[in-house]
């Protein structure tokens, strides 16, 4: 532990969580097991219920704010259910550190080898969807709670969790419908972010756009009349094509990520779905297209959008198709420069619970995107970010997982971050 100074209780709540795997385990397993996939996101209201039960022995008392449905629902997005987010407080007087999570995980999908529902433990891995996004910083985060708890320690901050809805998709986050609201305290802590010594440089927008294609059905052996929307859309894929060159020549001056090797970040366009038709012998009536777009924070929103509408208007004007619908389902703002004061602090608890030297910390971004945007809108500029998730865990793949090690690593650096007790050779 790189610290300028350690007293008793904080030596001791450093111990305690290494020596907490076995509860943390079940409290990941527990968080895995409840169903919080988007789409639908219909398990909030269950997720709500289990994060109290899990809260409420630590003090924290409870709000929850639902995001009205003329906000969030869009025909054809798959969203239903409420969206429950849940405030979780425990107020002393101190100023309010905000700690925020998302609390849907993308669908399982295919390929599974484990139970992607239930954790899996293998030695120091633990497999299981939202393991590394983000159940598993929840987990870190209640045995940050209990050891300060356990031991007496004195906080710096009060902590306030903010269990957020609809990340992974969809036009209205949770956290966007908090920071509107104002509801919002002191800092804000993401912890949508990487286990990595990173300071945050911001992230891209992104915008997911549903096209569907209306043709007429038909029997493929006799098609009097009929009008085949999928062979109706193939300009438009052409066209798609075309522009995603056009797009991925656009590079931003945020800086890039270790991985790429000093190539730049720049814009992306991904034609991420298809699906039309049921069988051979039938002309398909409809053909969908799920496109994303992800845009620098260089980018206008208005003209990154514009722009996909031109597209598709242009490219389908020739064909016979009876109708084109162009509708956004989802939407992510772009995050710029979220630093500020806290960051030092941040910083130094994050290079003492991980390891890692104070001079390994670099500025970057990523071409991702992240419902802080929004939040950055509503006036809150600086975000501290920090996370599990690294390139080699399966983040949104089968068998996702993360490490007992960086869940330990990260409840220490949590606990060092809301201890009265650290002290950082800069004084912060």
């Amino acid at each position: 532990m790189r610290l300028h100074e350690t007293t008793a209780p904080l030596s001791q709540a450093w111990d305690r969580i290494a020596e907490d795997d076995t509860a943390i385990a079940d409290d990941l397993a527990r968080l895995i097991a409840a169903d919080t996939s988007f789409p639908p996101g219909d398990g909030y209201p269950a997720f709500a219920d289990l994060m109290e039960s899990l809260l409420a022995p630590l003090g924290f008392r409870f709000r929850r704010v639902t995001v009205p449905r003329l906000l969030w629902h869009v025909d054809g997005s798959g969203a239903e259910g409420e969206r429950v987010n849940l405030i979780a407080e425990r107020k002393t007087g101190r100023p309010v550190s905000s700690l925020y999570y998302h609390v849907d995980t993308v669908p399982p999908g295919a390929g599974w080898t484990k139970p992607p529902l239930a954790l899996t433990r293998e030695g120091n891995r633990l497999h299981g969807r939202g393991a590394a996004d983000m159940k598993g910083t929840i987990a870190a985060t209640l045995a940050a709670l209990r050891a300060a708890g356990a031991t007496g320690l004195a906080l710096r901050f009060d902590p306030t969790l903010l269990l957020c809805t609809d990340e992974e998709g969809g036009l209205y986050p949770g956290i966007r419908h908090l920071a509107e609201q104002g509801l919002i305290e002191g800092h804000l802590v993401s912890f949508n972010g990487g286990a990595a010594p990173r300071i945050w440089a911001g992230c891209f927008g992104s915008i997911d756009l549903k096209i569907t294609v209306h043709g007429r059905g038909a029997h493929s052996g006799d098609p009097v009349g009929g009008i085949n929307a999928a062979e109706e859309a193939i300009p438009l894929l052409n066209a798609l094509m075309a522009l995603k060159t056009k797009v991925e020549g656009r590079v931003s001056a945020m800086p890039p990520p270790p991985h790429r090797a000093g190539r730049p970040l720049h814009g992306r366009l991904t034609v991420a779905a298809m699906h039309g038709g049921q069988k051979g012998s039938s002309l398909p009536a409809e053909f969908e297209i799920l496109v994303n777009r992800r845009y620098a924070p260089e980018e206008a929103f208005e003209e990154v959008l514009a722009e996909l509408e031109t597209t598709v208007r242009e490219a389908m004007a020739p064909s016979v198709a009876l109708s084109v619908d162009i509708r956004m389902i989802g939407h992510l703002a772009p995050v710029s420069d979220p630093t500020g004061p806290h960051w030092p602090r941040w910083q130094a608890a994050l290079a003492a619970g991980f390891g890692w030297d104070p001079a390994e910390f670099r500025p970057w971004g990523s071409s991702t995107s992240s419902d802080m945007g929004f939040v950055q809108q509503a006036g809150i500029r600086e975000i501290l970010l920090a996370g599990l998730s690294r390139p080699d865990n399966n983040t949104h793949a089968p068998d996702e997982f993360t490490t007992m090690d960086d869940v330990v690593a990260l409840a220490r650096a949590i606990l060092l971050y809301l201890s009265e007790d650290f002290t950082t050779r800069t004084g912060a």
